[in-house]
């Protein structure tokens, strides 16, 4: 039985992908370093940190992985306050107040940093229908790793087996499925470049995986 949702927050639950990409394209800029455009997707659902430490050795830079960082989200934080851009995707809303009416616990579970984090969710008020919040950059290991669902499951309360993860990210699906757990890969027209295989169902409008659908089909896959 489907008892837990365990939401990504990047391109799931917000489309700051825009938002980060302009960042992170400054923070090139600013250390003078050309990426391609298929090495920055393969860098999708990782954490800020995961993917600094790769560009330092990538390009053999002098600075730090810390630096990185800092010289990004000094982007990203102006770009969060100035940005038109900054949406919730077209119909996560209702979902997710669609699976809290139905009694699931919600669980978020996103690479960002928990700053990023509780700043997305103070700005669309959605403290209020998840039991908990887990950022990627607190623990060890960056998605694919399924560390971060491993931990988001047992926040829930529930196994992991009871659980489904929401992703739309190639690394994010990995992590989902290798934790043990339902994955539903959303591509949606701010995804680019993922690879949607190894997700048990994919949909590309949240009304396909409304509570009555995806728990008449969750229950079919236990089967």
């Amino acid at each position: 039985m489907l008892k837990a949702a365990i939401f990504d927050m990047d391109g799931v639950i917000v489309n700051t992908e825009p938002l980060h990409h302009k960042a992170y394209h400054h923070m090139f800029d600013d250390v003078n370093i050309d990426v391609s455009d298929e090495l920055y997707a393969s860098f999708t659902g990782q954490t800020t940190m995961a993917i600094c430490k790769q560009l330092c050795q990538h390009f053999n830079l002098p600075l730090g992985p810390e630096t990185l960082v800092e010289i990004k989200r000094d982007h990203f934080k102006l770009l969060f306050e100035t940005d038109a851009e900054l949406s919730l995707i077209d119909g996560v809303l209702d979902l997710i107040k669609d699976y809290h009416a139905n009694g699931l616990t919600l669980v978020l579970a996103s690479s960002a940093s928990m700053d990023n984090i509780n700043n997305i969710f103070e700005r669309f008020d959605l403290d209020s229908y998840f039991v908990a919040k887990l950022s990627g950059a607190d623990l060890k290991a960056s998605k694919p790793h399924p560390e971060i669902f491993e931990k988001a499951a047992i926040a829930s309360g529930h196994k992991a087996h009871e659980c489904l993860v929401i992703e739309d990210s190639t690394n994010g699906i990995k992590a989902a499925k290798d934790a043990g757990i339902y994955c539903v890969g959303y591509d949606s027209f701010h995804s680019k470049d993922q690879d949607y295989s190894l997700a048990d169902i994919v949909v590309s409008d949240f009304k396909e995986i409304a509570y009555s659908k995806i728990s008449e089909v969750f229950l079919k896959s236990l089967v």
